[in-house]
């Protein structure tokens, strides 16, 4: 097959930094464009020095891209940003693949979406189209797509634990308490006070307690799943790590047992490549998915009466943002599911 023409929009943040470490091994792509306004004219390891060995187009203004010389687009673009750009981006070339990785097109509902985000939608005609890229839950509607919206790091690891439970009504959905924590790069790259190494380190922060946008992912997924309108108490954390996620799920169960729980999961993820469902006993742990594509997910009998623990973890940079993006770019070229991403976690 022909090498596919990417281009990556935000190409200066963490999200766009790892599709280009990703993409710059994937044997199927071509990285052709590199977009960051605030750093046009520089040379992608001016920006990121460990790309010193790599041969990258320098970096551009968004609007200076030839978008029709190019077959799929990734954006690591702050939410708020994007959908006019993607809509000038289709505009120029209808045929393209829009691998979106910010929040802008997640959510099917446009009044939910101005009441997180703050304003109304300014792509109405694209938000329709979108797919939710949650690979493993919606995989052939992925392949067929023009533009995937690429979930949250929390909302992957959260949804990939809870949704085959939630499907097969072993859980109660009114009752789901999320206890989450992501690394410094969740934040993103630019300057703030909270991700200062001396305000980050040696510290466990809360935020966007009881309001963060990510909840409304969670429960759009999971109200699907269920067939019902679902509430979740929702808490991320920011810990002192570069990379990294783990969520602890607190559930209900309708008359089953954690067992049957692991059960459930170990037959939902049987034939994926990239979510695995620990041994009983066996805990899940950061570090090992760190780099990777990969998901380990566990179920844990609480010592309340009648609930379990189930816990997620992935890599909130890959599976949580640019491999799965890539997962979903390589269903809509018609790839193996695969291909680019079977590198194992850095450990130690």
């Amino acid at each position: 097959m022909t090498k596919k023409k990417i281009g990556i929009l935000g190409a200066s943040g963490y999200t766009g930094a790892d599709a280009v470490r990703l993409l710059a091994r994937h044997p199927n792509a071509e990285i052709t464009a590199l977009t960051a306004n605030t750093h046009a004219g520089k040379t992608m390891s001016e920006v990121f020095p460990h790309f010193f060995m790599l041969d990258l187009p320098k970096l551009v203004e968004w609007e200076k891209v030839d978008w029709t010389r190019l077959d799929a687009v990734f954006c690591g673009l702050p939410h708020g940003t994007t959908q006019e750009i993607i809509a000038a981006v289709l505009k120029a070339n209808p045929g393209i693949k829009i691998l979106d990785m910010s929040a802008d097109f997640r959510l099917r509902n446009k009044d939910s979406y101005a009441q997180w985000y703050g304003h109304e939608h300014r792509a109405l005609e694209l938000q329709d189209e979108a797919v939710y890229g949650l690979t493993e839950l919606y995989r052939e509607k992925v392949a067929a797509a023009r533009l995937v919206a690429c979930p949250g790091c929390y909302p992957t690891a959260v949804l990939l634990a809870l949704v085959p439970l939630a499907k097969a009504k072993m859980i109660d959905v009114d009752d789901i308490v999320i206890d989450a924590k992501s690394g410094v790069t969740g934040a993103g790259r630019g300057l703030k006070q909270n991700t200062l190494f001396s305000e980050a380190g040696e510290g466990l922060s809360p935020y966007s307690i009881g309001s963060h946008r990510h909840s409304a992912e969670i429960e759009q997924e999971i109200g699907a799943a269920a067939g019902s309108a679902v509430t979740v108490n929702f808490t991320p954390h920011l810990i002192p790590m570069a990379r990294g996620e783990f969520c602890t799920s607190y559930v209900k169960l309708n008359g089953a047992t954690p067992d049957d729980l692991r059960a459930e999961l170990e037959k939902a993820y049987a034939d994926e490549p990239f979510v695995y469902v620990t041994k009983k006993g066996v805990l899940p742990q950061t570090q090992n998915v760190r780099g990777s594509n990969y998901v380990q997910i566990g179920v844990v009998a609480d010592r309340i009466k009648n609930r379990a623990i189930v816990l997620s973890t992935l890599d909130n940079l890959v599976k949580g943002s640019a491999g799965q993006a890539i997962q979903n770019m390589n269903l809509m070229f018609g790839l193996p599911e695969t291909t680019g991403l079977e590198q194992i976690a850095l450990f130690p």
